[in-house]
């Protein structure tokens, strides 16, 4: 990658790395590790997983002081939406991240750069790369920032409020207008296996009314639900609101 790249890169970041190595290997996909064998920087798996589980300790360690007084169900369902792929996705599209993703032939074909799992996936590998290059510090100061519209939306709100329940609230609305439950059905399965990417579609009475993708099969049913939500014209909470627009588009 040019020197002009990597400077665009950590402007949109908003953070200068002190091992521009470790940026490139965050932007490195597999496929391309796999067409270009010749290519020095690895690719950005080990990356993810780091940043996983640092996402889910920045996050975590957030709500707890935001709410004080609430129960772990609660705080889980709230976190579960931070660091759901619909969320991790829309915050990489603010950063452009997908422009600068580096894939392989295949996954261009197919539109890797607006994938949903991929988005998601790159910016866990960014926040890996900025714990490793500047430290826990550095790497809560970033989340934060990255997560700042969904921090705030979270301000001066209930508690209770805030963990949505797409898939309660459709069982409801499915008896009371048919007594019937929704039938959610998983059509696919891909990514490593620490990786998964499940994709799951929901039926009422026989007809799909939505579809969702996430990292467990639950959270894509909650993205499928919200889905099925909206095109049944009921109102869906801003929490969840946004898994509708990605999953159509």
């Amino acid at each position: 990658m040019a020197a002009l790249a990597f400077e665009d890169i950590q402007e949109s970041l908003e953070y200068v790395f002190k091992q521009q190595a470790l940026l490139c290997e965050a932007l490195t996909h597999r496929s391309f590790s796999q067409t270009q064998p010749q290519a020095v920087s690895p690719h950005n798996e080990r990356l993810e997983f780091l940043g996983d589980a640092v996402l889910g300790l920045i996050v975590s360690e957030s709500l707890a002081a935001m709410f004080p007084s609430g129960t772990e169900g609660e705080l889980s369902k709230i976190k579960a939406g931070l660091i759901s792929r619909s969320t991790l996705s829309k915050a990489a599209s603010r950063l452009q991240l997908g422009q600068w993703l580096r894939l392989g032939r295949g996954e261009e074909a197919t539109k890797g750069r607006e994938k949903i799992s991929l988005l998601a996936n790159v910016l866990e590998a960014i926040i890996g790369a900025v714990y490793l290059d500047g430290g826990l510090e550095a790497a809560r100061a970033f989340i934060q920032k990255v997560l700042t519209t969904e921090f705030s939306s979270l301000q001066n709100s209930p508690v209770s409020s805030v963990g949505w329940d797409g898939k309660s609230r459709l069982q409801e609305w499915t008896h009371k207008q048919f007594g019937v439950s929704p039938q959610y059905r998983l059509v696919q399965e891909s990514g490593p296996d620490h990786q998964k990417v499940f994709a799951v579609t929901v039926e009422i009475q026989g007809k799909i009314m939505g579809q969702g993708e996430g990292r467990t099969k639950k959270e894509a049913e909650q993205c499928a639900a919200a889905q099925a939500l909206a095109q049944a014209g009921i109102y869906v909470s801003a929490e969840l609101g946004h898994l509708i627009k990605r999953s159509t588009d």
